[in-house]
């Protein structure tokens, strides 16, 4: 990872390993992106500027960043959304668990979020993030939900395949405290046996407007291996 030039206009592009896929297949055809300003500090807007308000975002501008990656955990973290026009109020993802306590292996849990102030917002359903596959299962519960709308008949059938994954992904444990990623309605959570107690977080964003909650999720000791 290095930072790019920011001294001109600059777009940083790295394919995912599908991205690649579908580009050696000659059918890479990209129709939407995301934007984020993870890497502005807004505190450095400067209205007291000595030369004016031309420089009052000056040390914003001049702010290094970083180049392209694809890890969806550390990429992407504060997405820009598009709303309606006349969007008075943003869209919250909200949780019945505010945080998830397993206690023993193989107790679940499964959480369902949903969308305020937004009306039909989570046709599309959500964005599942697992900070640690190593201590706990995460599979898709129900329904994986529709494509977006405005999606092409052929984005619309690659995002059905797609789902149809999820339905059936499980992330193998690897002691490497690796991240997973699912989209879908609703998740289930599953305990593993683990000899000591570890928290972790699941971050949930919403696909179509990009309304995000995380919530904490400590599984415990599994005590049988004393």
């Amino acid at each position: 990872m290095g930072y790019l030039d920011n001294t001109s206009v600059t777009v940083d592009a790295v394919l995912t390993k599908l991205g690649r896929q579908r580009l050696a297949e000659g059918n890479l055809n990209i129709t939407k992106f995301a934007l984020s300003d993870d890497e502005v500090n807004y505190a450095l807007y400067d209205t007291a500027h000595s030369l004016g308000t031309a420089y009052y975002g000056e040390a914003i501008e001049r702010m290094p960043v970083l180049e392209a990656f694809t890890n969806d955990t550390q990429a992407l973290t504060n997405k820009l959304v598009t709303l309606p026009k006349n969007t008075q109020v943003l869209p919250v993802v909200t949780c019945a668990q505010s945080a998830i306590s397993l206690t023993q292996p193989g107790q679940t849990a499964v959480l369902t979020p949903q969308t305020l102030n937004i009306v039909g917002a989570n046709a599309a359903g959500y964005t599942f993030v697992i900070g640690n596959t190593d201590i706990v299962s995460m599979r898709i519960d129900g329904s994986v939900g529709e494509s977006p709308a405005g999606m092409s008949a052929e984005d619309s059938q690659a995002f059905s395949r797609a789902a149809s994954r999820n339905l059936q992904t499980s992330f193998p444990k690897t002691g490497n405290k690796l991240s997973g990623t699912l989209n879908g309605f609703a998740v289930k959570l599953t305990a593993y046996s683990i000899t000591q107690t570890q928290s972790t977080t699941l971050t949930i964003t919403g696909i179509e407007t990009g309304g995000t909650v995380t919530v904490p999720v400590t599984i415990s000791r599994d005590t049988t291996l004393d």
